[in-house]
């Protein structure tokens, strides 16, 4: 029984040790502290975040609108090449005369 409460203890130390030696080394390395749900504690907001945030949104909505044009672009291109396709059918059904 001594030997299971030892064992017990040196593992709850362990994991204990583990916990603490893992938050410092997030405080030395500037990563945000999490509570148990992983929000930041104390958030970092600074106008240098914000601004990134801001041009960001930005090239979000221009590559939006860039990827819209391409889109329209690309239904021209998939209209051009079953329309053709088509009127080539066509063509070359006129070509074999009338059906017998």
């Amino acid at each position: 029984m001594p030997l299971i409460v030892g064992a017990g203890s040196v593992i709850a130390f362990c994991a204990i040790a583990g916990w603490i030696f893992t938050t410092w080394l997030r405080v030395r390395h500037g990563y945000p502290l999490e509570n148990s749900w992983g929000k930041a504690v104390y958030p970092q907001k600074n106008e240098e975040l914000s601004e990134r945030i801001k041009l960001l949104s930005q090239e979000n909505a221009q590559l939006r609108a860039e990827l819209g044009a391409i889109k329209d672009r690309l239904v021209n291109v998939e209209r051009i090449v079953t329309d053709s396709s088509l009127h080539l059918t066509n063509e070359i059904e006129s070509l074999r005369g009338p059906s017998n």
